[in-house]
């Protein structure tokens, strides 16, 4: 058996099923052990980041981690925007990365990297396979990593020679890491501020936003009175609809969070971390909380929030409580394209346990509340700020729901041309996604941060961040890649469109003209 057997034996028996791949020539005899050895599923992607992107939404919704095949050092290039951004939601992810072969390095070919230090900056765990007989033990390990809870990317860098080498062993599989328990005293402290203060907020993060978490937490806020908030960046896998929470997200403008923060000077932190801005603006703090605000640590990220609200609902004796109701559905909208107007018919139309992957980026930032009585679903959102996940994580998802639930992506137009080749795995797998295009031809979020920085856009500014010379046609672009695609200029035209690529099984893109 050579390494690459090994490799690919040992990953099926961890329980890694799925390969996102882009390899190239140091993959080869990986890409044949693949072919020889049963089991593993293998989806192919047209552009690194499109892989990573994948590999990101499969974990959100089937919580186990896949693996990626990724092409020496530039390839792991191409990929580290949306391994940042696993890394920033964490997921699970085994980044398998080739690269030159041992004895070939010291020649400095092209393809020669600092593969590790570039590894190092996306990941928690990181190794060097070195010799064919080790490789199964340390994919074994690398795993164990990505299982860490809650999800962590874990990158194993395979040279050529150790993948074609005989001499591999299987690795064992290693036992899932459990997380560290919760400290009796937290939960105490976290008790004795809900039932003594009245200017309480329970900030969630991570998991917590789980429905398991969220029943938990309505008990806490029903006994105490305290208000609920998930984080803008740690929330980045939300259970919403109805039977849940009504949550809303603290707001990504500076100035709307620090205004929605200031009642609070107590901040019980579940799984999430204190509040800072994306970027310091001039004149403004870092810190998005009241500055005499106390933070309680119930749970760290790495724990395990269902322990400790489990043992916080003990403490203050909380009884069952349901979630409110959020009222009827709502009607589909009409008229011309409006952000309140596509939330409502989304929650109009979606089917039950739908996917959401939002980047809609600035024209989606009001969707929640229109969405609370919107069918039960789960919402993903861009984690680490690195535009162009939209797409890749829907096709993820997609695949991580094994093809049985709709996924709808709701994508801004410009992020959108950063991984656009996700719509050709879409058709070449015939997965359940729609695609709605929020086309404004302008990177708007930019003409929105250009005030929030004092920067004053003159016409070539703004030409940087226009779009529509020359537009660009969503609908070609999707036929092209083998995607059904349709356009709409008005909010009947959409939610025709919507309903019918429901039927669907496979991909179909919609160009909302906003």
């Amino acid at each position: 058996m050579n390494g690459a057997k090994s490799l690919v034996k040992t990953l099926l028996a961890a329980g890694v099923d799925t390969c996102f791949a882009n390899p190239g020539t140091s993959e080869m005899h990986f890409v044949a052990a693949l072919d020889q050895v049963p089991g593993m599923q293998c989806v192919l992607g047209l552009q690194e980041n499109v892989v990573t992107g994948m590999a990101d939404g499969y974990y959100r919704i089937a919580r186990k981690p896949a693996c990626t095949l990724l092409h020496c050092g530039p390839g792991l290039a191409n990929g580290m925007a949306n391994l940042h951004n696993a890394r920033r939601a964490r997921s699970g992810i085994v980044n398998i990365v080739g690269d030159q072969a041992t004895y070939h390095r010291p020649f400095d070919a092209p393809l020669t990297a600092d593969t590790t230090g570039m590894a190092q900056t996306v990941s928690a765990w990181v190794r060097t396979s070195t010799h064919s007989a080790e490789l199964g033990r340390d994919a074994a390990e690398a795993v164990r990593a990505a299982q860490t809870f809650p999800g962590q990317v874990a990158s194993l860098i395979l040279p050529a020679d150790v993948s074609w080498e005989e001499g591999g062993i299987v690795g064992t599989p290693f036992a899932v890491p459990v997380p560290p328990g919760i400290d009796s005293g937290a939960i105490e402290q976290a008790a004795r501020t809900l039932r003594d203060q009245r200017d309480v907020l329970i900030l969630l993060g991570g998991p917590a936003v789980f429905s398991e978490s969220q029943a938990l937490v309505q008990r806490i806020a029903s006994a105490t009175g305290a208000a609920v908030m998930a984080s803008y960046a740690g929330a980045s896998h939300l259970a919403r609809g109805r039977g849940r929470m009504q949550l809303e997200r603290v707001p990504y403008v500076m100035e709307q969070a620090i205004k929605a923060l200031d009642p609070y000077r107590h901040i019980i932190l579940v799984n999430a971390t204190a509040p800072v801005g994306f970027f310091g603006y001039p004149g403004m703090p870092s810190e998005q909380a009241n500055p005499n605000a106390q933070f309680h640590v119930l749970s760290r990220p790495d724990q395990d929030p269902v322990e400790a609200l489990r043992g916080l609902v003990k403490a203050l004796n909380a009884p069952e409580a349901a979630i409110p109701d959020p009222g009827p559905r709502p009607e589909a909208a009409s008229g011309a394209p409006t952000p309140e107007g596509l939330a409502q018919t989304l929650a109009a139309l979606m089917p039950e346990n739908a996917i959401i992957s939002d980047e809609s980026v600035s024209y989606g930032r009001g969707f929640y509340k229109f969405t609370h009585a919107a069918p039960a679903h789960d919402w993903l959102h861009l984690a680490g700020g690195a535009i162009g996940d939209g797409m890749p994580v829907a096709t993820g998802a997609a695949l991580g729901a094994k093809k049985q639930r709709r996924v709808i992506n709701l994508q801004a137009d410009g992020s959108a041309m950063y991984t656009l080749q996700s719509l050709w795995t879409q058709a070449r797998e015939q997965l359940p996604v729609t695609t709605i295009i929020l086309n404004n031809s302008k990177y708007n979020i930019l003409i929105g941060e250009y005030r929030n920085v004092g920067a004053t856009p003159g016409a070539t500014a703004m030409s940087m961040l226009d779009l529509g010379n020359p537009s660009i046609e969503w609908t070609r672009l999707a036929n092209g890649m083998g995607v059904e695609a349709a356009r709409a200029d008005s909010m009947e035209e959409l939610a025709k469109l919507m309903q019918a690529s429901f039927g669907k099984s496979g991909p179909f893109l919609i160009e909302l003209m906003v």
